[in-house]
Formats: structure tokens, C-alpha cells, sequence
């Protein structure tokens, strides 16, 4: 187990490195650069022209140059600083990220607690009306997206019940109501979203261990219909279905990223798209490298839970 964890962290880096290096050179492909951006702005003086600004912020360095010198600094814990505000890129991800974190367990809570009870039901009402009705709700929200769910949630109930979310955000250790008044919206509908094709894989897998011979015998021996889904039939039908909550990660990190503009959550998505739109690299590079990250980790987790689900896999 321990040799199994030591391999998985190791195969981490290269990775990280790999996309790093992706994200560092597409940006600087787009049309249109920080210089422009600032000179059209009238952010800087007059009197400064194009090279002297790409000198103080290091970018008139040869791009093999900025890249390494940005990867030196983010392997010490230095991510740079923000081309805009001049300040640290850590101290911007240390404010939005807990936002962007809670606002995505609460999707997944949503995801789940939708998916598994209606997924079980509709395995054990094989083509009864409960079992069409969730799959036509699956394939309902498969083909409508969370960003234009939002969109409709923010503009019709304006229109005709004169009401629309709340869009003031309030930390949830200074208010924890107003907080879950806030981020219960975006949540359910990026949860919902998710919960349509887990849902799916749990009917599957379901179906096929509901018709395995262990689970004949455990009905042969008088056990109740609900400990022998629980005990028996869940626990081993949950594997494919913990492996598709980890290839949903970023799925849920990019639907976060436009429901938090839709409904002006502080959280990293909103800080991404302020940092395209302006071409501030470091920032760009900062929430790239933590995302990656984040997604990492989150299947490395789903590969150590399997052990724990079927005890027939071992982690050597």
C-alpha cells in the first residue's frame, strides 16, 4: 500500500509540470498581450514606453526563460505576482479557493444525495413508471448545461415573480445563513447537472450486480430487500460510479468557473476569467496549477477508495 501511494504521488509532478508548461505557452499565444491591455488603458505613464514596461515585469525575457524562472519560484511556494495589482497570486488563491472549494462540495452533495437514491430506485423498478421518469430527468439535464440553467434562473423569476437570487456573497464563518442563501443556488444547479450521468452509471451497475448469484443467495436466506441492496449490492456497485465522480472533477471546476460570474461568487472561477480577460499570466498560471492539483489529488483518492469498497483490491 505504502509502495502503491509513493508511486502515485511521484506520478503526480511530471504532470503538473506537463500542463504547467501548457497553460504558460497557450496564453501567450492569444492575440494581444498585458502590454497592449495597459497601454490602452492608460495604466501606465506616459513617459514609459513598450519596452521599458516588458523589462519591469520580466517579460522581455525569452519565453523558455519566463517559464523556468516561474516554476524555480512555484517550486518554493512562490507563484508571482498579480501584472494588475502588484500582489502576491498565493494571496488571491488563498481568498477565492475556500469559496470555490464549498461551492463545489455542495454540488457534489447535491449530485449525490439526487444520483444514488434515484438510481437505486430506478435499478430496483426495472421499466416502471418511477424508472422512465429518471431517466427522461437524466437525459433532460444532459442536454441543458448549468450555465444556461443559471441564466434562466436569474432572468425569469425577475420577470415574474420579481425576485432573482441573492448575488451578495458573505463569508460562511460571519453568516452562515446568508452564506447557504447564496451558494445553495449555484450549487443545486451545477449538482443537478452532475447528477445526471452518475445517476445513469448507478442504474447500470445496479442492474448488472442486482442479477449476480451472491445476491440470489442472500435473498435465498430471508434477507430483507433493503440490507441486501445496502450490505450487499451498493457497496459492490459503487466502484464505477466513485471512478466517474473522479473524471467529473473537472467538469465541476468548469462549471463552477461560469456560475460564478452568473451569480458573482468570489471563488477562483471569477478570479480566472477576470485574469483572461486582462492576460495576467501569473494569475492564469496560479489557478491553473492549483486546479491541477486539486483534480490530481481527487483521483488519487478515488484509486485508494477501491480498496476499501472491494476488499478483492489490493494496492500493491
Amino acid at each position: 500500500m505504502q509502495a502503491f501511494i509513493v508511486r502515485r504521488l511521484l506520478a503526480l509532478a511530471p504532470t503538473l509540470i506537463f500542463a504547467s508548461l501548457i497553460v504558460f505557452v497557450s496564453m501567450r499565444l492569444i492575440p494581444g498581450d498585458v502590454i497592449d491591455l495597459m497601454l490602452a488603458q492608460n495604466d501606465v505613464s506616459g513617459g514609459q514606453d513598450r519596452a521599458a514596461i516588458e523589462a519591469a515585469l520580466g517579460l522581455d525575457q525569452p519565453l523558455y526563460a519566463q517559464y523556468f524562472r516561474w516554476l524555480g519560484a512555484a517550486l518554493q511556494g512562490d507563484l508571482g505576482r498579480s501584472l494588475w495589482r502588484n500582489t502576491p497570486v498565493v494571496e488571491q488563491l488563498a481568498e477565492t479557493l475556500p469559496i470555490t472549494f464549498e461551492l463545489g462540495l455542495l454540488a457534489l452533495v447535491v449530485a449525490l444525495s439526487v444520483a444514488l437514491p434515484v438510481g437505486v430506485h430506478s435499478a430496483m423498478r426495472q421499466d416502471s413508471l418511477g424508472d422512465y421518469a429518471a431517466r427522461s430527468f437524466s437525459l433532460l439535464m444532459l442536454a441543458m448545461p448549468s450555465f444556461w440553467l443559471g441564466t434562466l434562473v436569474m432572468v425569469f423569476p425577475s420577470v415574474w415573480w420579481r425576485w432573482s437570487p441573492p448575488l451578495e456573497y458573505t463569508p460562511f464563518f460571519e453568516h452562515p445563513l446568508r452564506n447557504l442563501a447564496h451558494m445553495i443556488v449555484p450549487a443545486a444547479l451545477l449538482g443537478l447537472s452532475l447528477s445526471a450521468v452518475t445517476m445513469r452509471m448507478v442504474r447500470t451497475t445496479m442492474l448488472e450486480v442486482l442479477r449476480q448469484d451472491y445476491i440470489r443467495t442472500a435473498r435465498a436466506k430471508g434477507l430483507s430487500e433493503t440490507l441486501v441492496v445496502v450490505r450487499h449490492a451498493l457497496r459492490n456497485g459503487l466502484i464505477p460510479v466513485v471512478t466517474l465522480i473522479g473524471l467529473q472533477a473537472p467538469l465541476l471546476i468548469g462549471g463552477a468557473v461560469i456560475l460564478e460570474q452568473i451569480f458573482v461568487v468570489p471563488g477562483m472561477g471569477l478570479l480566472l476569467l477576470e485574469a483572461v480577460f486582462q492576460r495576467d499570466y501569473p494569475v492564469i498560471s496560479g489557478v491553473f496549477l492549483v486546479v491541477g492539483v486539486g483534480v490530481l489529488l481527487i483521483n488519487f483518492l478515488v484509486d485508494l477508495s477501491y480498496g476499501w469498497l472491494d476488499p478483492k483490491v489490493r494496492h500493491q
